[in-house]
Formats: C-alpha cells, structure tokens, sequence
C-alpha cells in the first residue's frame, strides 16, 4: 500500500497524476479517430508544428501554450485546406506545413539575441513541472474537446467509416473533418506539457493501436484504447518515480510493451 500511496505525499505528483491521467484518456479518445482514418502521421506533423508558436511566444514574451496553440490549429487547418482545395495528398500536405512550421520555429530561434530558454521540457516534456494553473489549462481544454466529441459523435463516427455516404446522408463532412483536425491540435496542446513534442504522437497512437488488435468495432476500441491509455499514463507515472527515469518516455514504453502483448495476444488466438 505505501507504494501506491507514497507518490501522493507530494503536491506536484498529485498534479502530474491528474494530468496523466486525463492525458491519457483523451489522447486515447482521439487515436481511436487517428488509427481509424490511418492519420498516425498528423499527430507528430501537429505537434512539431507547435514549436514554432512555442518560439514566437517566447520572443513576444507571451504564454507558450496560447503560442503552441494557435500555430498548431493553424497548422491544422491548413493541412485540411492544402488536402481539399489543393489537391494534395494528405500525407504530403502534413509533410510539407509541419516542417515549414518546424524550420520557422528553428530559424527564428536562431535569429533571437541571447535566446536562453530551456527547450527540454517542450521536446520532451515534464510532467512533474505542471503548475496548479497548467492543470487548470489542461482540465479547461479536455474538458471542450470532450465536449465537441460528444455532440459530434455521430458525424465523426460516420464520416469516418464511410465519408461518401455520411456526405450523402446530410453530413457536411469536410466541416467535420476541419473540426477533427482542430480538436487533434487542441488535445496535442493539451499534452504537450506531459510527454512534449517528440513523443505525443506515440501517445495518441500506440493505445488505440492496441485496442485495434483486440476489436474491430468502434465503441469497444475506444473503452479498450482508454482503459490502455489511462493505465499507461498512470503505471508509467509509477514506474518513472520508482525508477527515476523520465516521465513521457515512461509512459510511452509501457504502451508500447502493451501494444506488442495486444499484438501477440491477437496473434495466438
């Protein structure tokens, strides 16, 4: 028991647990639309993508979460736009807008005078450095993108499975798809702060991932994906304090060794 109840003597992984763990759930949430429209690619793109609002909040000495955001939902948007009205493949698209968005961010960092802040925490993230206010943000913003998912349930679950004929049935789908892409960034945002740049997207995948090795069927996958997710991000959390290794990493790798038991497991039967 003092195992479980020991990390709790601490205020700060009081919060990182409550950050984990809504971090987990709604990135699960989310893959499962990610695996689904095979857009695993997108949730890296984003997410390196936010750098550069990272930098340019920095040089305009404004909150690096409103900088990260706004660039990612620009980035996002435009990734649709370029794939809709462009004509481009969408992989292209997130190829060609995240590391345009990417190499601002590196050349305005490189042109800043004495640029002097420590990037590790945003690459990598640090989820024992979340402040009573970044909980507050990621409490703010999970709680708008499960509200979204909620009341376009229907609409992203269709257009998902079958876009022409959600589109037949009445469903705008390129609207929905704008709004997918928009609640993606808003949930990388959301992580950011816990598993950094470098290794959101494996959080937004590897779940959902797993949960496809064990149904096919949409609603069962998502309780599957957050269960895995939620667990992870918590056991993970566990272990990085035990072990004293890094927090995001951790968590990550435990999805990762559940998603290869997913695997065999699927494999075997």
């Amino acid at each position: 028991m003092d195992v479980l109840l020991t990390p709790f003597e601490y205020d700060f992984m009081q919060r990182a647990f409550v950050a984990a763990l809504i971090v987990g759930v709604l990135c699960s949430v989310m893959g499962t639309y990610v695996v689904l429209r095979r857009l695993s690619f997108i949730g890296d793109g984003i997410a390196h993508a936010s750098f550069a609002g990272i930098v340019i909040a920095y040089l305009r000495k404004a909150d690096y979460a409103i900088g990260a955001g706004i660039v990612a939902i620009l980035t996002a948007l435009g990734i649709g736009f370029v794939n809709r009205r462009g004509g481009v493949s969408l992989d292209t698209a997130i190829g060609v807008l995240f590391t345009g968005a990417f190499a601002l961010g590196i050349f305005l960092m490189s042109r800043a005078p004495r640029y002097s802040v420590d990037l590790q925490d945003y690459l990598f993230g640090n989820i024992l450095a979340v402040s009573a206010t970044d909980l507050q943000v990621i409490v703010g913003l999970a709680v708008v993108v499960a509200f979204a998912i909620l009341l376009l349930f229907r609409p992203l679950l269709y257009s998902s499975f079958d876009p022409v004929v959600a589109q037949a049935s009445g469903i705008r789908v390129p609207l929905v798809d704008y709004v997918l892409l928009v609640l993606l960034a808003l949930t990388i945002i959301v992580s950011l702060e816990s598993v950094g740049i470098v290794l959101v997207a494996a959080l937004l995948v590897t779940p959902a991932a797993a949960a496809a090795q064990m149904t096919k069927r949409f609603i069962p996958m998502m309780a599957i994906a957050v269960a895995i997710g939620a667990a992870c991000s918590v056991g993970g959390l566990y272990l990085s304090y035990y072990l004293q290794s890094a927090s995001g990493a951790t968590i990550v790798l435990l999805a990762t060794v559940v998603f290869f038991i997913a695997l065999a497991l699927r494999r075997a039967l």
